[in-house]
């Protein structure tokens, strides 16, 4: 039976095996999927080891993603921008085959919530790895304009640079920033320690898309506030890890699943609904 894997340091907690178990059943594929944590010294041992035993793809989760960026032996051109790997697929000629597919579920999560990307005026809150995923995939709707906000500004002036010959993206820094925004996406892990981006309150209104790329049982820290601050649609980034999971599905299977019954099964095993 095919084998896959999902490497993180923690990944115990790790969705993916309930997700990928789903995707199997659901389009008739023979194959396991299960958990390794490697120390976080040893991922390129572990990994190789993997493949030299049969495995045929993996996913790779914090904080590897950058590391597998380097070791896989070519790249798609979304894991070249994003600068990360994700999914990782071996090919009929046992080439290691890097992609990231963090960005095209974030931007298919949108969609499935109505949120209109074309022409709308987004805030990326953040500058690291998952920011650098989304850029891309964002960019490619064609957005009016990107913001991209983060606490070092000098960090979030770089990745606009590197992404300036995609679309209009700009930085700038929390205290400069000025409304209407359509769409607010948080790629920061703040909610993970129910912390706070420093955004102004007076950039929330009521026709507001919020976004944070962290979930849980409950609304995050992010969501919660949006939501005090008057933000009528907010959404949380459980979509987005069926999304993308489905995406690596597709890379390896050459099959894509369908989503939304996963989905609510995940919301059922997590308590959410």
């Amino acid at each position: 039976m095919d084998r896959y894997l999902v490497f993180g340091h923690p990944v115990r907690h790790s969705k993916s095996p309930f997700i990928h178990t789903l995707f199997a059943r659901q389009t008739q594929q023979e194959l396991e999927y299960g958990l390794a944590e490697p120390a976080v010294d040893e991922f390129a041992q572990a990994l190789r080891t993997f493949f030299d035993q049969g495995g045929k793809g993996c996913n790779v989760t914090v904080p590897f993603k950058e590391q597998a960026f380097t070791l896989v032996d070519c790249l798609s051109p979304r894991a070249k921008r994003a600068g990360a790997v994700n999914t990782i697929k071996l090919t009929d000629d046992g080439v290691l085959l890097g992609d990231n597919t963090d960005g095209a579920g974030l931007v298919a999560d949108l969609k499935s919530h109505g949120v209109t990307l074309a022409d709308s005026r987004i805030l990326l809150l953040g500058a690291g790895g998952a920011a650098r995923g989304a850029l891309a995939p964002l960019l490619a709707e064609l957005p009016s304009e990107l913001v991209i906000a983060n606490r070092t500004h000098t960090k979030a002036q770089q990745l606009a640079a590197e992404f300036h010959d995609l679309g209009p993206v700009t930085a700038q820094a929390y205290e400069q920033l000025a409304g209407p925004f359509d769409l607010v996406i948080n790629s920061t892990s703040a909610s993970l320690q129910g912390e706070l981006p420093p955004l102004a309150p007076a950039l929330i209104h009521t026709d507001i898309a919020i976004y944070d790329m962290m979930y849980g049982a409950s609304d995050t820290a992010f969501i919660s506030w949006a939501k005090q601050h008057g933000a009528r649609q907010t959404m949380d980034g459980l979509g987005m890890l069926v999304e993308q999971a489905a995406e690596a599905f597709t890379v390896w299977r050459g099959i894509r699943p369908g989503t939304k019954q996963v989905l609510r099964e995940l919301k059922r095993n997590l308590g959410v609904i």
